[in-house]
Parts: structure tokens; C-alpha cells; sequence
């Protein structure tokens, strides 16, 4: 019998993910592009009208392959959240889009302004959650808060999850104290190597390198919640991506009343390899202001 219910609860799990999913709120469009300056990302319908992509000046540098936003895992159930649907959907409360610092009250497929502001607010059982997405000056900005409202124990939290591309070939990590201990690693497609998590410490900041466009990626965290430890990681999956993420809450209990918020900044350069981690580091640096 137990057998034959995680085969149903694969099946749900499947037909739940499939690409024609839509959520309990939102514009019927299957996707949104929003382009402002260098900048472009998508909103996808189908995972809950969080990030699908991120490019910067036409170039991909994340995979749509692949679930952005924030997810929470509770034990003896799995992921809830973004874009997995395998056990329940999260319920959307609210979407706000913003072009320009005007309001939308309709949505076409493609915007393209000076700034773009998308305000995301869900539930997710005990949890009320609000993302902020906002491009502005070519940096992108991502504004999560988490507010607890039962006491609720989790296996973690991701924050800002981000697909890199699984091109990018290089990380470079660190932080502002400690400039000598400043992490660099290839990320590299052999068996070895292929789903070792990388970094696996708090950071200040972290930039990958994509070689095929020679443009990099930095994002800085500005603000995190004091009551968790908050420690930035990368997958490496050869041919599916190197995933950043941003846990939060490992095997502890969020208390009631909780409200924690995360910031992140991420923008852009241009460099050919041999000098990208000194202007990923000026990058870096400049981002604390």
C-alpha cells in the first residue's frame, strides 16, 4: 500500500510540475519579460511568477531549467515553494508590478523601462512570505521576508536561489574582514566533481565567471537576520547548472512571531578571463555602497 501511494504522489507530483500549471493569482500570460537597461529577466506563470532566467545584455546567465525564489523544506514532507509543486503549490496573496515607479494594472508580455519593481506576497502553511524583485541601474535587487505565524521546525531555507549557466567555469568567493582567505574555485564538468556543493560558509559576496561571453556575475548580501546562520552555497551539475543558494534555519525550529529579512544585489561585468576576478572584486567592493 505504501507503494502504491508514493507512486500516486509521484504522479500528482508530476502532472502538477507540467508547464501549463497556473496559480491561484496572476495575469494569464505564460511569461512576462522585463528588460531595463543591460538587464533582462523573465517571470514564468508556471513556477509561481518567480525568476525564469536572468540575462544581461542579451546573454543568458542562468538556465530556465531550474526552480529561483525561496523554498521551504519540512521534514517528512520535502520542498515547498518557487517552482516545486510535488508537494503543494504555494498560495499566492498578492502581485504588484511596478514599471517606471508607476503601478500596472495590465500586464503585456514584454515591458521595458528605466526600473521595473515586481512585489510577490504568499503563504506557505505557517509561513507569510514576501519577495521583492527590483532592476534598477543595471543591478538587480531581491528583498525576502519571512514571518512566522506557528512555531514550525524545517529542514532549511533557500533564499535567492540564481541557475548559473552550466557554463560558467569559475567562483570566486569571500569576505570584507578576512580578503586573504578569499575563496576561488573551478567549476568543472569531470565525474568527480559533478553535485559537490562549493563555498559552504557565510560570504559577504560571490561572483561566477562565464567564459564564453567573458561577463561575470556579482551578488552581495546586504542584510540577513541574526537568529540563523545564513551560508551560501553552489551546486555543481555539469550540464544543468551551477545553483547558488542561500540556507537559512538548517534542522532548527523557526519560533512564533518570527519576521527575518534577506537582501541581495547582483550585477554585471565584462572582462576576458584572465582579468575577471580583480574586476569581480572591484564589483564587489563597489555594491557596499
Amino acid at each position: 500500500m505504501k507503494t502504491i501511494f508514493t507512486c500516486l504522489l509521484f504522479l500528482l507530483a508530476s502532472s502538477a510540475s507540467a508547464k501549463d500549471f497556473r496559480p491561484n493569482i496572476g495575469p494569464d500570460l505564460p511569461l512576462i519579460t522585463v528588460t531595463c537597461g543591460e538587464v533582462t529577466i523573465l517571470l514564468r506563470q508556471s513556477t509561481q511568477w518567480t525568476p525564469g532566467r536572468i540575462d544581461f545584455r542579451g546573454t543568458p546567465m542562468t538556465t530556465e531549467r531550474s526552480a529561483y525564489g525561496t523554498v521551504f523544506r519540512y521534514p517528512e514532507i520535502g520542498f515547498i515553494g518557487t517552482a516545486h509543486l510535488e508537494n503543494e503549490p504555494e498560495d499566492l496573496q498578492s502581485l504588484s508590478f511596478f514599471l517606471d515607479g508607476k503601478e500596472l494594472t495590465s500586464l503585456q508580455p514584454t515591458l521595458q523601462g528605466k526600473s521595473f519593481r515586481f512585489v510577490r506576497k504568499s503563504k506557505i502553511r505557517g509561513f507569510i512570505l514576501t519577495n521583492i524583485f527590483e532592476i534598477k541601474e543595471n543591478r538587480l535587487y531581491e528583498t525576502t521576508t519571512v514571518k512566522a505565524k506557528v512555531e514550525t521546525h524545517l529542514d532549511l531555507v533557500y533564499q535567492f536561489m540564481h541557475a548559473w549557466t552550466p557554463t560558467a567555469s569559475e567562483l570566486i568567493a569571500g569576505n570584507d574582514a578576512s580578503p586573504e582567505e578569499d575563496l576561488h574555485q573551478p567549476l568543472l564538468n569531470d565525474e568527480k566533481v559533478a553535485r559537490l556543493f562549493y563555498i559552504n560558509r557565510p560570504v559577504d559576496w560571490l561572483s561566477i565567471y562565464e567564459p564564453n561571453s567573458h561577463q561575470f556575475a556579482v551578488s552581495r548580501i546586504l542584510s540577513a537576520p541574526k537568529e540563523t546562520e545564513s551560508i551560501s552555497m553552489v551546486w555543481n551539475v555539469p550540464k544543468t547548472y551551477r545553483k547558488y543558494y542561500l540556507k537559512a534555519f538548517q534542522n532548527q525550529t523557526v519560533p512564533k512571531d518570527f519576521t527575518g529579512t534577506w537582501k541581495m544585489v547582483t550585477a554585471f561585468g565584462h572582462e576576458d578571463s584572465g582579468k575577471w576576478q580583480p574586476a569581480a572584486k572591484k564589483l564587489a567592493r563597489e555594491l557596499r555602497k
